[in-house]
C-alpha cells in the first residue's frame, strides 16, 4: 500500500471555542509545538468554506510538518454544520472547548466587533440584533453537543479563569490532552494577552469595515502576510481604533445578561464538575 502523503493529513485536534475565551493565546503558545494553520488562526474551514475542499484546508498547514497537527478556530462552537462536518472527516478528532465568566466574555466580544466595524449599535441593541453573542454564551448546550459527536473522553473543558491564574498549568491539561511534550511557557506567555479592555471606536467606521472586509478576503486567497504586514505597520494602527474609548458596561444590563444565562451556567457546573459560584454572582 501506497503510504499516505504527510501533506494530506487533517488535523488530530480542533480548539473549538467560543471566541474570547484565551484562543489567539493558544495558538501563539502552540506555534513551534503543533502544525498549525500559517499566517491566520482561523481558516474557518468547517464553518463558512466547506465548499473549497480539503485540499483548499490542509493547504494552510506545513507540507513537511511532523508535528502533530491542529487548528484553533472559536467559530466552530456553536456551529451544528462544523461539529458534523468534523466528526464527519476527522471522527477520532479531539476537541478542546474554552469557557470564560459569559457576561464579560460577550461584552469583549461585542467591543471586538465594534472596534472591527461588525456592526454600529449599543450593547443592549446588540443583544438583541446580533445572534452570535448570546448564543455563544450556550455553554452547557454546546458542550453536551460536542461531548455526544465525539465522545466525553475525547472533548476537553478548559476555563478562562485558569488560563489567567496558572497559565502554565492550563498549557500542560491541554498538551497532555492532544498528546504533544510540555513545554515551558516563558516570561511574555505567562501573562494575560489580547484583553479588549483598552479597545476604541474606530477612527472612521466605513474605512474600518473596508479594511476588515479586504482583509478577510486576503486570507479566503492565502494572502495572510499582507495582513500580518499592514497590521503591524503605522497603517494599521491608522485603521483599527483611534477614536473614542468605549463605554463600560452598566451593571443593569449586566445582572440582566447574567440572569438569562444562570441556567447554562448552572448546567455547564453538572457537565463539567467545576464550581462556577462567581459567575453567578454579581461584580459590584
Amino acid at each position: 500500500m501506497k503510504p499516505r502523503d504527510p501533506s494530506r493529513r487533517l488535523p488530530a485536534f480542533i480548539a473549538v471555542g467560543p471566541p474570547r475565551t484565551g484562543t489567539t493565546w493558544l495558538h501563539e503558545v502552540l506555534e513551534g509545538h503543533a502544525d498549525l494553520p500559517r499566517y491566520n488562526k482561523e481558516t474557518r474551514f468547517f464553518c463558512t468554506n466547506y465548499a473549497k475542499g480539503t485540499a483548499w484546508y490542509v493547504r494552510h498547514f506545513d507540507p513537511a510538518s511532523e508535528l502533530i497537527r491542529g487548528e484553533i478556530c472559536p467559530t466552530y462552537f456553536c456551529s451544528a454544520a462544523a461539529r458534523e462536518r468534523i466528526a464527519k472527516l476527522i471522527p477520532n478528532a479531539k476537541i478542546i472547548c474554552s469557557f470564560r465568566e459569559p457576561v464579560g466574555r460577550v461584552f469583549s466580544l461585542y467591543k471586538v466587533k465594534r472596534a472591527f466595524a461588525r456592526l454600529d449599535w449599543s450593547f443592549e441593541e446588540a443583544l438583541s440584533r446580533d445572534p452570535e453573542l448570546v448564543e455563544s454564551g450556550r455553554y452547557a448546550h454546546y458542550l453536551a453537543a460536542w461531548r455526544r459527536e465525539f465522545g466525553q473522553a475525547n472533548v476537553l473543558s478548559v476555563f478562562y479563569d485558569d488560563l489567567a491564574q496558572d497559565p502554565q498549568g492550563y498549557l500542560d491539561r491541554i498538551t497532555d490532552f492532544i498528546g504533544i511534550p510540555r513545554f515551558q511557557l516563558d516570561e511574555q506567555r505567562l501573562s494575560r494577552v489580547h484583553s479588549s479592555d483598552a479597545m476604541s471606536f474606530p477612527r472612521n467606521r466605513h474605512l474600518t469595515a473596508l479594511a476588515a472586509d479586504t482583509a478577510e478576503w486576503l486570507k479566503q486567497h492565502r494572502l495572510e502576510r499582507v495582513v500580518a504586514a499592514v497590521k503591524s505597520s503605522r497603517m494599521g494602527g491608522l485603521l483599527l481604533g483611534g477614536g473614542d474609548k468605549m463605554p463600560a458596561l452598566s451593571q443593569a444590563t449586566a445582572d440582566q445578561l447574567r440572569a438569562s444565562l444562570r441556567p447554562e451556567i448552572e448546567a455547564l457546573e453538572q457537565l463539567t464538575e467545576h464550581d462556577l459560584s462567581s459567575w453567578k454572582e454579581a461584580v459590584r
